[in-house]
């Protein structure tokens, strides 16, 4: 309860009758700047889990909310998340609302230093000024800080010289802040920003170019996301979702799965376990209306990815027996002992398994997500349900560890049998993909940097002494 300070209980006349206006006053005004402050940390907190920040700034395996350490496989190399807790020694504690937003959406930290785009402030540089005071305002004062000091990012040169990344800002950051468009509705709008600034699509499923950038001009087409492919979310009825219904669309965003179509793993399955199923269904159904509208960019004739496929029942039959040399016998022989037991002897799946034709990660032009999913496994929690497929790479704990011709030939007994039969994979693909999937031409130039750098330096060096040589005076004869 407010209570007036003991001087102005005393106060007699005007006096008195001032103070009690002002005490009834800030009595009824304080609850409102509390509720008004509630109100900002709760919306920042519901932006934080539209913008999925925990996904990648809270480590695997039980680590502390926002307290970094999630290490991110990006061809350059691992890029550790920083601690964005309010912890003063290790955080985001002496942030500045401007520091703050000038790291969201320019990348630049409060010292200074260049973040990587893994950070994806090229797609929240479109948050509105409204909406970044009410993220400051969460994670200043809604999350716990915590002093833990994560794993600094040490990428090989010349990607370790983090000012670098001013030029490439220079060049691929639009600071623009989202625009709504007036010829669309409101819904669409509100999809449009959900999906282009906080959820940032584009991050993964726009392809780059040869400096990593997006290619705008193919925007939402599909794109590699290190070991994975975040596939076409265009309008198009072939590599796109331009097949699929809005419920199709709902459900999948919800909860990462769709029977006879589609399921979430890799980086999709973060987002949608830390992010999407968190949002309400008007957000949901917005960013729906949003991607129906996004035009296609690639082929519209041809067979859509989940059309793909039937039962295998006369090829498993034929196979069951035989001595396994050939590379379809292989393939069925690792598919009977590491495949079948869940995704059924005809690939048809059951109730926690999904089937293997009419799938998309088998009916695509490419084999990247099929064998990503065989090599790193599948782990995707929506509410009480728990998706799991267990690895068979590297990280395999009570699976066989396939090697990577056995990868490729599983790979293409699922293919030809469940999937797109165009697509087929070698152990040299497999070899690829284990290793963080296809490096662009910046990273493959890379080694060359150093001695290209020294050889320049040097010519620049010879140079300059080239030109002191010839301006000094030379000897009078006589």
């Amino acid at each position: 309860m407010f209570r007036l300070p003991p001087i102005l209980k005393t106060a007699r006349g005007p006096l008195g009758s001032f103070a009690l206006c002002l005490g009834a006053l800030v009595a009824t005004s304080c609850p409102t700047f509390a509720d008004d402050a509630a109100d900002l940390i709760a919306r920042g907190r519901y932006l934080a889990t539209a913008a999925d920040c925990a996904a990648c700034h809270t480590a695997p395996h039980g680590g502390t909310p926002f307290a970094g350490g999630y290490g991110i496989d990006t061809p350059l190399g691992k890029i550790f998340s920083t601690n964005i807790t309010p912890s003063k020694e290790a955080g985001i504690g002496n942030y500045s609302e401007e520091e703050f937003a000038r790291a969201v959406r320019d990348g630049i930290a409060k010292d200074g230093s260049h973040l990587y785009p893994a950070m994806p402030y090229t797609a929240y540089a479109k948050i509105t000024d409204e909406d970044m005071k009410a993220l400051y305002a969460y994670f200043m004062q809604g999350v716990k800080a915590d002093d833990h000091r994560p794993q600094k990012t040490e990428l090989p040169f010349p990607f370790s010289i983090r000012a670098s990344m001013a030029g490439w800002n220079l060049l691929f950051l639009n600071k623009d802040r989202f625009q709504p468009n007036p010829a669309k509705s409101a819904e669409w709008n509100r999809g449009a920003y959900l999906a282009e600034a906080l959820e940032h699509c584009s991050t993964c499923h726009t392809p780059r170019n040869m400096f990593m950038a997006e290619d705008a001009s193919k925007a939402l087409s599909g794109g590699s996301i290190g070991p994975w492919y975040a596939p076409d979310i265009t309008a198009s009825t072939v590599s796109g979702i331009g097949g699929w219904s809005d419920a199709e669309l709902t459900q999948y965003l919800k909860t990462g799965l769709v029977a006879g179509k589609a399921q979430a793993a890799g980086p999709m399955a973060e987002a949608i376990e830390n992010s999407l199923q968190h949002l309400p269904d008007q957000d949901i159904k917005a960013i729906v209306t949003y991607l129906r509208d996004v035009p296609g960019v690639t082929s519209t004739t041809g067979t859509a990815r989940d059309a793909f496929g039937a039962p295998s029942t006369a090829v498993e039959a034929s196979l069951r027996g035989l001595p396994g040399q050939a590379p379809d016998e292989n393939g069925y022989h690792v598919f009977s002992g590491s495949c079948a037991a869940c995704h059924q002897a005809e690939g048809q799946g059951n109730d926690h398994y999904p089937s293997l034709f009419h799938n998309t990660a088998t009916g695509g032009d490419r084999p990247d997500n099929l064998v990503a999913t065989i090599l790193f496994g599948l782990h995707r929690t929506v509410g009480e349900t728990v998706a799991f497929m267990p690895a068979f790479g590297a990280d395999a704990s009570y699976t066989d560890r396939l090697s990577d011709k056995d990868i490729a030939d599983v790979s293409n007994y699922v293919l030809a049998n469940y999937g797109n039969p165009a697509v087929k994979v070698t152990p040299e693909d497999v070899a690829r993909i284990r290793d963080g999937g296809e490096k662009p031409l910046i990273v493959k130039l890379a080694p060359f940097a150093l001695p290209v750098g020294i050889a320049i330096a040097a010519i620049v060096v010879a140079l300059i002494a080239w030109l002191v040589l010839r301006r000094r005076p030379r000897p009078v004869l006589g």
